[in-house]
């Protein structure tokens, strides 16, 4: 039996414990409002990034999907907006979750930072980002993950490795680096994704398991900016 993998027959992971040594999150440090306490954290998590190596993609999100018989999908994908309105996405709109979140809406993510003791989880349902944005955002990637985009057919299967660069390389040869912005149009079947909030979680690890829990839970119509549309109240770990 391989010790480093389990303790016994019993299929148990061998790991090694770790106490999770964080300065947790009591209710007077949380700031007013979802939005501005997530922005804080993801702040954090970027800036860490740029001077440690422990939090490799501060942008990494889960985000989970039910397909048309309820049975839940994850996967992740990198946050590539955030704003009072919740945190968004972009993916092929022709992918599972695309399928999955236009014949369902709900929609859940979260972003978590082991190093940092910090998670957050937000639920409620999908809405497509505006197509404006989402060109902003597509003129800002590199020529290669715009061929990228065009090259996958996100989801479906593939029969090798080859049928895939041979792909890339036939987008390539039609979208050539010019350095141009529009040099790579943006695919039809290509967007994005926001998840509008019902419930915004912040956990943040302490010592012996008795984790901080702080969830903002929306009693309002506002957006993730305004206090008075959120009630504040505290889980147990």
């Amino acid at each position: 039996m391989n010790k480093g993998r389990v303790d016994d027959d019993s299929g148990r992971i061998a790991a090694a414990r770790f106490d999770y040594d964080g300065d947790g999150l009591a209710e007077e440090q949380l700031l007013a409002t979802p939005y501005a306490q997530a922005r804080r954290w993801v702040d954090d998590a970027v800036a860490r990034s740029q001077v440690e190596k422990d939090v490799f993609e501060p942008l990494a999100m889960s985000v989970a999907t039910v397909d048309a018989a309820g049975v839940p999908n994850v996967r992740t994908v990198l946050m590539r907006f955030l704003d009072e309105r919740g945190p968004g996405f972009v993916t092929a709109l022709t992918s599972a979750k695309g399928r999955e979140i236009a014949a369902n809406p709900v929609m859940a993510v979260a972003l978590t930072w082991p190093p940092m003791y910090r998670a957050i989880r937000f639920r409620g349902r999908a809405v497509m980002v505006d197509r404006a944005e989402v060109l902003d955002y597509w003129q800002s990637r590199p020529w290669a993950s715009r061929i990228s985009a065009w090259t996958s057919q996100q989801s479906e299967p593939v029969g090798s490795r080859t049928d895939l660069e041979e792909a890339y390389a036939r987008r390539a040869a039609e979208f050539p680096d010019t350095g141009a912005e529009s040099d790579v149009p943006v695919p039809d079947f290509w967007g994005g994704y926001r998840v509008v909030p019902d419930e915004v979680e912040f956990w943040a690890g302490r010592r012996n398991r008795l984790h901080d829990r702080l969830v903002f839970t929306r009693v309002g119509d506002g957006d993730l900016g305004d206090a008075a549309s959120w009630s504040v109240s505290r889980r147990q770990p």
